[in-house]
């Protein structure tokens, strides 16, 4: 797990080794049999037949595209390059051209995320990611969280208006990703799109209101293949348009990409995904079965409810260390710019380094009983003193108060009692775990020895820890350069149990003491020694 301004892998680790090249949309140059007395068999149909003879079948024709098959398979003198596109149980012809055809074919991936959406564009033929973008969530202004935005698109008109401002967008980065690369957007052949169900319900116009009351039933967990056309989309208008499903209300297209990206689904050893955002989501489990849940550990892990955190990106803190003979402090800067404030990796390091120093105690208090000038009195309480004033961007201190810190340690104790939970529900140990995958800027950012030290992961070998980046985006991109991952999609869905956590009694009874640095039982976490100052100051 790297701490470096750049937390997306690169396009050598987006697509795993055991991905097969076989794209949801291919291209093929076909010699047809022209038309005689002995076969006259009409043009369209013996393109179809050709198709079929090539390992095509069945394939689908759109009506309106008939006269102009037959025109260009005149031209090329029964030479044609055909795109087809793969849609579960046929192939869709989406274009024929006369001759051979160089011409790139494209797919775009997106990861639909809450706060931002994340844009793949990729050469289907070469297998590369060809330019990567990234924007802020176009409906923030009509609600931060999700929950707001659903109660604004109960109206119709408001629903409306949420749709029309994700499609815009998409239709916007395409267009530049296409101009920028020197590339024609009609080249895209494909988008696959991985969200979370409520915002796979707005990218579609659907009523989300269903979503957050009781039962919580969503309009659709599947979604039928759209075409460009139909979402009037900056790409072919014949392309195939792709909306990953959902298993329910809670558990959307999102986290099932992000269990393709691991690969989880396909190993005999036991595995474990967190992905880090408005709730930490995570899963448990390998080929033979997989088991779900969600629960509020995510906005202090991402830097989100503290006074001063902030996401990972240019000027956030992501990496302290504290000398504890010293109490000498060092930073690093995303971006390397003048710090503006921390998020989750920065606040996870500064909590453990300040508990290794002594600083902290461990019930997560300032140690009164020492002296540090960067402890100060704020309007809050006391606080600590990361950057002072001349360092920082904004020039005032950039204090993490005592509050904060509580706040955090909440977040790390809810964090360590899920995963301890779900690990319990099918009776295993969270030491049976072979490999822990962290998904999100999130998890290329944190060091595990850190998320260890203040109790918020297992105490397991670092070895086991593997940060992924973005798996909503990954997994998306993956589906468009293999197809098959269309079956292990359905396979995944019908194999997840999901536990609701969130009122769960046994939750809570063991929630109070993983507040605790590391945690109430330090036999839990066997590396992590207890500083004398932080116990004696307690």
């Amino acid at each position: 797990m790297k701490k470096d301004a750049h937390p997306e892998p690169d396009d050598r680790d987006l697509f795993p080794d055991w991905l097969q090249t076989d794209p949801l949309v291919v291209r093929r140059t076909l010699s047809v049999p022209p038309p005689s007395l002995e076969d006259n068999t009409a043009d369209v149909d013996r393109l179809v037949r050709t198709l079929h003879r090539s390992g095509f079948s069945p394939v689908r024709v759109d009506p309106s595209d008939l006269d102009g098959i037959s025109s260009r398979l005149r031209q090329g003198d029964f030479t044609v390059s055909v795109v087809l596109g793969y849609r579960e149980d046929h192939w869709a012809l989406l274009e024929v051209d006369a001759g051979a055809s160089s011409e790139p074919v494209l797919g775009l991936a997106v990861d639909l995320g809450t706060t931002r959406l994340a844009f793949y564009l990729v050469d289907l033929e070469k297998g590369i990611v060809v330019d990567r973008r990234s924007e802020p969530n176009p409906q923030i202004p009509y609600g931060e969280d999700i929950l707001t935005r659903i109660v604004f698109a109960s109206a119709p008109r408001n629903r409306k208006m949420l749709q029309d401002l994700l499609l815009n967008t998409f239709r916007d980065v395409t267009a530049r990703m296409s101009a920028d690369n020197g590339l024609d957007p009609n080249r895209i052949f494909a988008l696959a799109v991985a969200g979370n169900t409520t915002m796979s319900h707005f990218l579609l116009g659907l009523n989300p209101t269903n979503i957050c009351k009781e039962p919580y039933i969503p309009v659709a967990n599947r979604f039928p293949f759209l075409r460009g056309r139909d979402l009037g989309l900056t790409m072919h208008p014949g392309g195939l348009v792709f909306v990953f499903p959902n298993v329910g209300s809670y558990f959307g297209g999102d986290l099932i990409a992000g269990i393709l990206a691991s690969g989880m689904h396909r190993r005999d050893e036991l595995s474990l995904l967190v992905d880090v955002g408005t709730n930490a989501e995570v899963v448990l489990g390998n080929k033979d079965w997989l088991i779900a849940c969600a629960g509020a550990a995510g906005p202090a892990l991402e830097g989100g409810v503290v006074e001063r955190g902030m996401m990972a990106g240019p000027g956030a803190i992501d990496h302290v260390r504290i000398d504890p003979n010293t109490l000498e402090l060092r930073y690093h800067v995303i971006g390397e710019e003048k710090p503006k404030g921390l998020c989750g990796s920065g606040l996870i390091d500064l909590v453990a380094e300040m508990f290794m120093a002594g600083i902290l105690t461990i019930r997560g208090t300032l140690n009164r009983n020492l002296e540090c000038p960067r402890m100060v009195e704020t309007d809050n309480g006391p606080g600590f003193v990361v950057a002072w004033g001349p360092e920082t961007a904004d020039g005032r201190d950039l204090v993490v108060s005592e509050i904060d810190i509580g706040i955090l340690l909440k977040s790390k104790a809810a964090m360590y009692t899920i995963l301890n939970i779900i690990a319990r529900k099918v009776g295993v140990s969270l030491q049976d775990i072979h490999k822990f995958y962290v998904a999100g800027t999130f998890g290329n950012h944190i060091d595990p020895v850190m998320a260890i030290r203040i109790g918020m992961l297992p105490d397991l070998p670092l070895e086991t820890y593997q940060g992924l980046g973005n798996t909503a985006g990954r997994g998306a991109a993956m589906v468009l350069m293999d197809r098959s991952l269309l079956q292990d999609m359905e396979r995944v869905r019908n194999r997840i149990t999901y536990v609701e956590l969130n009122v769960n009694v046994e939750l809570m009874h063991e929630f109070r003491g993983a507040t605790f640095l590391p945690h109430t039982d330090p036999s839990l976490f066997p590396s992590v020694p207890i500083p004398k100052r932080a116990r004696e100051a307690v």
